[in-house]
């Protein structure tokens, strides 16, 4: 079964913390992104391996975007 990673709000990517294949806990950190001047952790809702990552670094992100898929 597959989970998203979703935006939580409008903001940029600054950085991605995981790569396809990598196996994640639950509230492991995915990315960061700066929203209203501050930087602020997304992370894992589950436990899984990275399926997909959407998103690229430098990328504004609307709220509820995917940014990532673990399986």
């Amino acid at each position: 079964m597959s989970m998203n990673v979703t935006a939580p709000m409008v903001g940029k990517i600054v950085d991605i913390k995981v790569k396809v294949g990598d196996r994640v806990q639950e509230d492991d950190e995915i990315a960061i992104m700066e929203a209203m001047k501050m930087e602020m952790p997304i992370v894992a809702p589950a436990s899984g391996v990275i399926k997909e990552i959407r998103v690229s670094v430098g990328q504004t992100c609307e709220t509820d975007m995917v940014l990532a898929v673990i399986e």
